[in-house]
């Protein structure tokens, strides 16, 4: 059999589809290994809005590693508890970045039938700093922050990229903060990690079993199967992911797809490093964050007359 095998995938159940990043796959896949008195282990949204890696045994536990965390994760001594579950025997099922799937099996040494791993493409891991200096921004500006969605696909829809932020404010009323701001400084790729730029998984072979993904062009790839609430692009690498995709058939609607029609940045080569990223970095060591979310975030004067005009550009290209 010629590996990757490419699907488009969605849960059936709309629900969970909408409480996903893209289609619901991670879910299905995870009940799965659930089902089978197995572990999980994933990326959460801590109580502080940083990113952290986790393990669960039941649903509500992996429910929390939903959804979309734009910050480095912290690994803590996750690793050695993947080791000590396998050699229990318990079926583990973990998931990250492509180099954080590697540098598990790295740390494992030996390879282990009881352990599927599933990792999500990615363009490049921001730095939690400059996610924090956002956090105080705009917590300074709207009060004390109780909620952060990265991608907020239910006011917005899949396609877009807009973070939302509920804040307290000294009233003690609430506060909807919808931003592109942070976004923007993510697309613009100058606060990646340096290794980011020389990534080695930029490409169709994946060194997780199941590789996952947002499936940006499934227009092109099954037109019928987008409706902008979520289409997760899966590729099968190896049999082992294989079985664990073919029990779950039962819980997702999937079309078999070609690896020619789902080609996105991340599956072809690294992103550039901006030429001007050190100086994003001197600047953000001596200038305010304000500045910076003006000049780099989009937030500036400028910024929003262009965007006004594409607005106006899009509504008279529709008419």
């Amino acid at each position: 059999m010629n590996f990757p095998i490419v699907y488009a995938v969605k849960h059936k159940n709309f629900d969970i589809r909408m409480a996903s990043r893209s289609g619901g796959i991670f879910t299905a896949l995870s009940d799965a290994i659930l089902r089978r008195n197995g572990v999980v282990y994933g990326c959460v949204q801590t109580d502080d809005f940083m990113a952290a890696h986790v393990r669960a045994e039941n649903a509500d536990g992996r429910d929390k590693m939903r959804g979309s965390k734009y910050i480095q994760s912290s690994m803590g001594d996750v690793f050695q508890q993947v080791r000590n579950d396998l050699k229990q025997g318990r079926q583990v099922l973990f998931s990250g970045t492509s180099c954080q799937v590697s540098g598990l099996k790295s740390f494992l040494g030996e390879s282990y039938d009881n352990l599927v791993c599933v990792d999500i493409v990615c363009r490049g891991v921001p730095s939690p700093l400059v996610w924090q200096e956002y956090l105080n921004y705009q917590s300074a500006r709207n009060g004390e922050c109780v909620s952060v969605d990265f991608r907020n696909k239910a006011d917005f829809g899949w396609k877009a990229h807009i973070e939302t932020m509920i804040f307290k404010t000294s009233d003690g009323s609430s506060k909807k903060v919808s931003s592109p701001a942070y976004k923007t400084l993510f697309h613009e790729k100058k606060t990646l990690r340096p290794c980011c730029y020389k990534c080695p998984y930029k490409d169709v072979i994946h060194p997780g079993d199941i590789t996952i993904a947002d499936y940006w062009g499934i227009e092109k790839a099954a037109p019928d199967f987008s409706d902008n609430r979520g289409v997760s692009l899966v590729l099968v690498n190896n049999d082992r992911g294989g079985e664990l995709f073919d029990s779950v058939s039962g819980d997702v609607e999937m079309r078999s797809c070609r690896i020619e029609d789902s080609m996105q940045p991340a599956l072809v080569e690294p992103c550039k490093m901006p030429p001007d990223r050190e100086k994003f970095w001197c600047d953000f060591y001596t200038k305010s964050f304000e500045l910076i979310v003006k000049k780099y975030g989009g937030e500036g004067f400028k910024a929003k007359v262009k965007r006004g005009f594409r607005k106006v550009g899009r509504m008279l290209k529709r008419k």
